[in-house]
C-alpha cells in the first residue's frame, strides 16, 4: 500500500468550528436516541432489502386502511418511513465522514508512533543519553513483557 504521509494541522479555531458544527447537527436532531447493545440486537433491522418491503407495506396500508385494526397508527408508520428516508442520506454522509476521520487518525497516529520509535531507537543507540537515561527507561517500559502467570485462584477454577 503506497500513500503519501499526512502533513497537516488542525488549528484550534477550525477544531472549535467543527465541534460547533457537530453540536448544531445534534441540536437539529433532538429526537436521536442511544440504544444499548441488547436493545440494538432485539430490534428488527431495516436495510436496503427491507426498504422496498416497507414502502410496499405503507402503500398497501394507505390504499386499503379498512383491513387494519383501529389500534394501528398508519400516520405514525408514515412518519417513521419519512424520517427513515430523510435520515438515510445523512447516515451515508456521516458514515463516509467517520470512515475518513478514522482512517486519517489511524494513519497519522501510525506515522507519529513510527517517528517515536525512531527517536527511542536513536536515543538508545547514540550512547549519549546523559540526562535521558530515566526518560529512555520509561519509554522502554512500553516494550516490557508482562508476566503471563496464572493467578492461583484462577487456576483452581
Amino acid at each position: 500500500m503506497s500513500r503519501s504521509p499526512i502533513s497537516a494541522t488542525l488549528v484550534q479555531k477550525d477544531r472549535d468550528a467543527l465541534l460547533q458544527a457537530i453540536a448544531t447537527i445534534k441540536e437539529k436532531l433532538p429526537f436521536l436516541i442511544d440504544l444499548s447493545n441488547e436493545e440494538r440486537k432485539a430490534l428488527p433491522k431495516m436495510g436496503d432489502k427491507s426498504r422496498a418491503f416497507v414502502s410496499k407495506a405503507l402503500e398497501i396500508a394507505t390504499q386499503n386502511p379498512e383491513f387494519l385494526p383501529r389500534s394501528f397508527d398508519l400516520e405514525e408508520m408514515r412518519k417513521d418511513v419519512q424520517l427513515f428516508e430523510a435520515l438515510y442520506p445523512l447516515l451515508l454522509a456521516l458514515t463516509q465522514l467517520q470512515e475518513l476521520v478514522d482512517d486519517t487518525s489511524l494513519a497519522v497516529g501510525s506515522e507519529a508512533y513510527a517517528a517515536a520509535l525512531q527517536v527511542y531507537n536513536y536515543a538508545k543507540a547514540s550512547g549519549q543519553t546523559a540526562g535521558l537515561d530515566a526518560v529512555v527507561g520509561e519509554m522502554g517500559q512500553r516494550f516490557a513483557c508482562k508476566s503471563r502467570r496464572v493467578k492461583p485462584q484462577a487456576a483452581a477454577l
